[in-house]
C-alpha cells in the first residue's frame, strides 16, 4: 500500500495523485459559478414561471443546499468505507447532474438537478479533503491546500470565461461545460489509491485515538463558523455580481464572465503565495490580510461604477479570499485525529456551503430593503472588523512567544 508522503526532492506538484486532487478542486468553483453569466438568460428564458426571479437566483447556490445536508454523511462514510470510490464515483455524478440543465424543460426540474450535483460535489470535496491529509503533511499539506485555492480559481477562469462566452449563444449553453469533467476520471483512476486505514505512515505519528489536538472537536466548531461566514459573504459576487453589473448599466454576459474571470485569477495567483504568506505572517496574519483585502474591495463596488473601479475591487476580493480559504483546510487537518479527517472534511465542506446558499436568502432581502451600495459597505465594515480581531489574535500570539 502507498505510504502517506512527509518529505519529497521532487516539487509537490509533479506527484500524480496531487495533480488529480487539484483536479477534483478545480471541479468545485464550477459547480456553483459555471451558470452565474447565465443567469439573466435563463430568467428571461423561463419569464412565464411566476417564481422565476427567485429560482433562477436559487439556480447558483442550489448545489450548496444538498451539499450543507449531504457532506457530513459522506465525511461519515469516507473513514468506514474509504476515499478513492467515493472521488470517482462523485465525479461521475457531477457529470450526469452538471449536464442535466441542457434538456430539462422547466426551471423546477432544472433546481432539482443542481441539488443532484451538489451530492455530486460533496462526496468530491469530502474526498479530496481527506486524501490531502493522508497523503501529505506539514509544508507539502500546506503547499497543497494553496495549490488547491489555485486550481479552483483558475479551473473557475476557464469555465466561467467560456460559460460568459456560451451564454451570449444561449443561455442553456454553460450547462454543456460540466460535461468536461469527464476528462479527468482517467487519470483520478490511475492515480489515487486508498490510503492505509490504520497503519501509520513513515514519520508520521501513530493514527490512533490521541493524536490530533485535544480540544478539536471544540476548534473544528470554531473553524466550520468562520469558514460558512466568510463563505456566505465572498458568495456575493457570483450570485449578485451579474444583477449589479445591469444596474450599472452594463448589461453584457460577457461583463458578468470578465468581472468574475478576474476575481478567479487574482485568487489563483494570490493562492500560489499562501505558503510563504503563512510562513511569515502565521494563521492569524494570513487572516488579517485576506479580510482587509476583501473589506477594501466591497468598499471599492459600494462607491464606483467605472470599468477599472470594479475590476480592482474583483481582484482585491479574490485576492483576500485565495489568502483566507487554504487556512480552514490546513488548519482543521491539523486539528483532526487520522481517523476523523473524512467527517472533519465532511463538515468543513458543509461549512462552505451553507454560507453560499444562505448568502442569496440573505443578500436579496437587504438589497431590496437598502439597495447594493449599503450592502456592500455594511460588508466592507464587517470584514474590517474580522481583519482586527484576526490582527489583535496575531499579536497576542507574538506576545505569548516572547514570554
Amino acid at each position: 500500500m502507498e505510504s502517506i508522503v512527509t518529505t519529497r526532492e521532487s516539487p509537490i506538484w509533479a506527484d500524480s495523485r496531487a495533480i488529480a486532487l487539484l483536479m477534483a478542486a478545480s471541479l468545485t468553483t464550477m459547480a456553483n459559478a459555471t451558470i452565474s453569466p447565465a443567469l439573466p438568460g435563463i430568467e428571461r428564458l423561463f419569464a412565464d414561471d411566476p417564481n422565476a426571479a427567485l429560482l433562477t437566483r436559487l439556480l447558483v447556490p442550489a448545489p450548496s443546499l444538498s451539499v450543507a445536508l449531504f457532506a457530513p454523511l459522506a465525511g461519515f462514510a469516507a473513514d468506514r468505507i474509504g476515499r478513492r470510490a467515493m472521488l470517482l464515483v462523485g465525479v461521475v455524478l457531477f457529470v450526469i447532474a452538471g449536464s442535466a440543465g441542457l434538456v430539462l424543460p422547466d426551471l423546477p426540474s432544472i433546481f432539482a438537478s443542481r441539488l443532484v450535483l451538489g451530492v455530486a460535489v460533496a462526496l468530491i470535496m469530502t474526498a479530496q479533503t481527506a486524501l490531502i491529509g493522508d497523503y501529505f503533511t506539514g509544508d507539502d499539506r500546506n503547499a497543497l491546500t494553496g495549490l488547491q485555492i489555485s486550481a479552483r480559481n483558475f479551473g473557475g477562469l476557464v469555465f466561467i470565461s467560456l460559460a460568459g462566452w456560451a451564454a451570449t449563444l444561449s443561455p442553456r449553453l454553460p450547462f454543456a461545460i460540466y460535461g468536461l469533467a469527464a476528462i479527468f476520471l482517467p487519470l483520478m483512476w490511475l492515480a489515487i489509491v486508498e490510503p492505509p486505514r490504520v497503519a501509520a505512515a513513515t514519520g508520521a505519528m501513530p493514527a490512533s485515538d490521541h493524536d490530533g489536538h485535544p480540544s478539536w472537536r471544540s476548534l473544528l466548531a470554531g473553524l466550520v463558523l468562520l469558514q460558512g461566514a466568510t463563505n456566505m459573504i465572498f458568495f456575493l459576487m457570483p450570485t449578485q455580481i451579474s444583477f449589479f453589473l445591469e444596474s450599472r448599466g452594463y448589461e453584457s454576459a460577457v461583463m458578468t464572465g470578465t468581472v468574475l474571470g478576474l476575481l478567479m485569477i487574482s485568487g489563483g495567483c494570490t493562492a500560489l503565495l499562501y505558503r510563504h504568506v503563512r510562513r511569515a505572517s502565521g494563521a492569524a496574519g494570513v487572516f488579517a490580510i485576506g479580510y482587509a483585502a476583501m473589506a477594501l474591495g466591497f468598499l471599492l463596488l459600494s462607491r464606483t461604477a467605472s470599468m477599472p473601479g470594479l475590476f480592482a475591487a474583483a481582484l482585491l476580493i479574490g485576492a483576500g479570499y485565495a489568502l483566507v480559504s487554504p487556512s480552514f483546510v490546513a488548519m482543521a487537518l491539523d486539528l483532526a485525529p487520522r481517523r476523523s479527517r473524512g467527517m472533519a472534511g465532511g463538515i468543513l465542506t458543509a461549512s462552505i456551503f451553507i454560507g453560499q446558499f444562505c448568502s442569496p436568502l440573505v443578500s436579496t432581502s437587504l438589497i431590496a430593503a437598502h439597495g447594493y451600495g449599503e450592502l456592500f459597505r455594511g460588508t466592507a465594515w464587517l470584514l474590517t472588523i474580522m481583519a482586527l480581531a484576526a490582527l489583535l489574535a496575531r499579536f497576542g500570539a507574538i506576545v505569548r512567544s516572547k514570554r
